[in-house]
Formats: C-alpha cells, sequence, structure tokens
C-alpha cells in the first residue's frame, strides 16, 4: 500500500519521533500535517481506551491567533455564538459559516484576555477567512497561526497521568476550562476537552521543542496506567456522536442541520445571520441522526446514499461496527420526512445495499 510522505507541505509534528516509536500504523492528513489514525488496530484502540489511558498527538489541530482591538468584535462576526458572556478561562465550541449559513469550520474557541484568543480548528484554512474579513473591513486584529500543537491524554485514567506531570491543580480544570500549568521552565493552557467522550484534557504546547521533553514524561509517569500512544478513533467517536467536519458535515450543511442549534445564540448581525433566519423559525430539512445498519459493512470511505422511493433521503458518511455495543452504528444527515427513531431506509454502500434504521440517540 502505497505511503504519506512527509515534506513542506504535509508536515511532521513535535511529537512525530514519539508516535513513530509507539508504532503508528497509518496516517491521515490533516490541516497539512500527519495525524496518526492507527496502532493495534481500529477496535483494539478503541477498547484501550475506554478503559485505561491515551496520549494523542493531535498537532493537526491548529491554532489560528485572533489578537488586537478588534478581536471581539471578529469573533461575533465569525461565529453565531454569543461571545459576550466568554470569560477569561473558558473554551467555547464556535460553529464558523459564511454567508449563506454554511459551516466553514467548528472550531474551539479559547479566550487567552479580552483582546486574544485561540481558535483551535478542524480540517481547513480558516485563517484565511478570517484574514479576508480583516482585511476588507479593516480590523486592527492579528491573524496567524503560532508555534502551537496541541497534545491529548485520553481515557478514565487521564487525570491521575496529568496530576503526575503537572500536579494536582489539574484535577480542579472543568469541562471546557483551562488552566496554565508548569512544566519545566515555561508552562501550558491544559484544557479539559478532547475529541473522545472518554474524559481527559488538551495540553496546548507552545514552542516544538516542549514536544518531545512533554511526549517522553507522560510515558514515563504512565506506564503502570498502561499509558498507550493513540489517536481519535473512529468507532468511539461514532458512538458518541462526535461530527467530523469534513465528513459528517460540509459548507452545503447549516448549524441547524447539524444538531447545533444551540450554538446559533448570537443577538448580532453576524455574518450568515440572515440566511440562517428560516432555520432558525422552522427548523432545518434535514439533520443528523444516528444509524445502525444491518448486516456487514466494510470500511466508509465515502459518502452513503439513503434512499426511499427511488429518491436520495440523506447520506452517511461514518460508520463502523462497535464491538461493545456488537451492532454497526453510523452517523446519518437525514432529510425531515424520514429521520423519526425507527425510521428503516436503504443504504447504498460502496459493498452492497444494506438496510439503515434511525435511532432516537447516540449510545454514550
Amino acid at each position: 500500500m502505497a505511503v504519506i510522505t512527509p515534506n513542506r507541505r504535509v508536515r511532521k509534528t513535535p511529537f512525530t519521533l514519539g508516535v513513530e516509536a509507539e508504532g503508528v500504523k497509518g496516517y491521515t492528513v490533516y490541516n497539512h500535517m500527519l495525524l496518526p489514525t492507527v496502532f493495534e488496530s481500529v477496535e483494539a484502540d478503541a477498547a484501550h481506551l475506554k478503559k485505561h489511558v491515551q496520549v494523542w498527538d493531535v498537532s493537526c489541530e491548529r491554532q489560528v491567533l485572533i489578537k488586537g482591538p478588534d478581536a471581539l468584535r471578529l469573533m461575533k462576526m465569525l461565529s453565531p455564538r454569543d461571545m459576550d458572556k466568554m470569560q477569561a478561562d473558558q473554551c467555547y465550541y464556535v460553529p464558523i459559516v459564511d454567508q449563506n449559513g454554511g459551516m466553514l469550520n467548528d472550531p474551539v474557541a479559547i479566550k487567552l484576555a479580552d483582546d486574544q484568543y485561540w481558535l483551535s480548528v478542524a480540517d481547513g484554512d480558516l485563517w484565511q477567512f478570517a484574514l479576508g474579513i480583516v482585511l476588507a473591513l479593516g480590523l486592527d486584529v492579528e491573524v496567524s497561526e503560532p508555534d502551537v500543537s496541541p497534545l491529548a491524554v485520553q481515557g478514565p485514567r487521564a487525570d491521575d497521568l496529568m496530576a503526575r506531570v503537572f500536579g494536582d491543580d489539574v484535577r480542579d480544570i472543568k469541562f471546557f476550562r483551562y488552566k496554565r500549568l508548569p512544566f519545566e521552565d515555561t508552562s501550558f493552557v491544559i484544557a479539559r476537552s478532547g475529541w473522545s467522550k472518554q474524559g481527559g484534557f488538551e495540553i496546548y504546547v507552545e514552542g516544538a521543542d516542549y514536544g518531545m521533553p512533554l511526549w517522553d514524561a507522560l510515558f514515563a509517569n504512565g506506564r503502570d496506567l498502561n499509558v498507550r500512544a493513540g489517536c481519535p478513533n473512529g468507532i468511539e467517536r461514532i458512538e458518541s456522536g462526535l461530527l467530523s467536519f469534513g465528513s459528517d458535515m460540509r459548507r452545503e450543511n447549516t448549524p441547524y442541520e447539524c444538531g447545533l442549534e444551540r450554538f446559533c445564540n448570537s443577538p448580532l448581525d453576524y455574518i450568515g445571520k440572515a440566511a440562517l433566519a428560516d432555520q432558525a423559525e422552522n427548523g432545518p430539512p434535514r439533520q443528523i441522526r444516528p444509524l445502525t445498519i444491518e448486516g456487514k459493512i466494510g470500511p466508509c470511505t465515502e459518502s452513503w446514499p439513503l434512499m426511499a422511493e427511488g429518491r436520495q433521503v440523506g447520506q452517511v458518511a461514518s460508520a463502523a461496527y462497535s464491538p461493545e455495543f456488537e451492532l454497526n452504528v453510523a452517523i446519518g444527515m437525514v432529510d425531515r420526512s424520514h429521520w423519526a427513531p425507527g425510521t428503516r431506509i436503504e443504504l447504498m454502500t460502496e459493498h452492497g445495499m444494506r438496510w439503515a434504521v434511525v435511532q432516537e440517540k447516540f449510545w454514550r
């Protein structure tokens, strides 16, 4: 099988040496960087994540620095979320939309000061969109990519491992809050967050030279906790209903279609607000739903159409077999006409037709 060749456009990370030493078996490319996809196997990695603790190289969650006197003004324009209530130590999930209300990205915003934010972005060059707004309106804002590389610690033993490296203060961090805690001769922003439902933290490593010392410290302190290298896991993600931008949702989808209406609460005239007015009042014509799939399935490497009476009524872009729940779990974008729980719909997979059944809720 062909391999990904790192170069200036597809970059290694400050943790790549550690990832390679821990036996990574696959990568994808995310924000022009290597993102590990599997170590032992997707199934074994998921089982370990649910019982122990893993260290994830998620440097690909690049930061967009929004800094300057007009920083908050820009943030309010970018997202439908009300930014005025955001506190100094808080992280916000912020959908970003275009003039038509279509999703451009779904970063986590980190408020560092009243005039300084990081946007920890999903796959996509969001900084270019933000910079375009700054230049068009003449805002007094710096938009740049700082030397910040997130490292996630996920799993039920994450608190124990982090406390050994950063002290017990880490245990007091609340969900989607952060503290700046010391490491060696520096300090890092540490947030209780991450792309799993198993609990854990994201460490925003400022300065690439600190990457491997931190990696080594976590592994040295976690061997008796059965620490392993890991990565965002497709099985656990689908079970948990954690959406993947670019897969489960794209620019043709609105936040309301993605089930993110609770984050569309800004009273201001943000970009795309007028286009979203109808869905805000009447609801979306389609929306994300959990599904099960009957029969045997293979890897989901493309969008699978949901069909009814010869017409498409949705699609599935994430699906996997769950050993824990002993069924095929999936995330679908389903038309209103067919999204009621219990609805059985034809699913045209790359492995043949299967039946999909809409579920009431995700499994975690």
